[in-house]
């Protein structure tokens, strides 16, 4: 179970967060290795004054329409299978809503099972967690 953060500048439509949201949650399931349906993420809009981001370290130019997409994933991928990610989702974003590739930074981190409840207080011990 992938969960994925998703912080942008604040003064996007609701159809453009929708828009975001879907093809993250695509570009995961067509190349991270998510299950239909296992779809959890939490979209953080913020003031000028609140998201810092430099707009040229290591790419760039990057624009007021930066996203930073932070996921935390149960089980780990190939470096592989990460790029395939990194080069789907860009290309998603970059068809619908109109980010431009160098606006999309991605941050993958794992973690065990044993550090999930998917609900009822159980641990997530036994589960395959994303």
């Amino acid at each position: 179970m992938p969960y994925a953060r998703i912080s942008l500048l604040k003064g996007k439509s609701p159809e453009y967060l929708r828009q975001l949201s879907d093809n993250v949650y695509r570009a995961m399931h067509e190349a991270f290795d998510v299950p239909a349906n296992d779809r959890f993420q939490m979209i953080h809009q913020h003031e000028p004054w609140e998201l810092f981001f430099d707009r040229d370290y290591l790419g760039g130019p990057r624009s007021d329409g930066f996203v930073l997409i932070a996921i935390t994933a149960g089980r780990p991928r190939d470096a592989q299978t990460k790029q395939a990610f990194y080069r789907r989702l860009v290309q998603l974003l970059g068809e619908s809503p109109g980010i431009a590739t160098e606006d999309v930074m991605v941050q993958v981190s794992t973690s065990a099972s044993e550090d999930w409840s998917f609900g009822g207080g159980r641990m997530g011990i036994g589960a395959q967690p994303g």
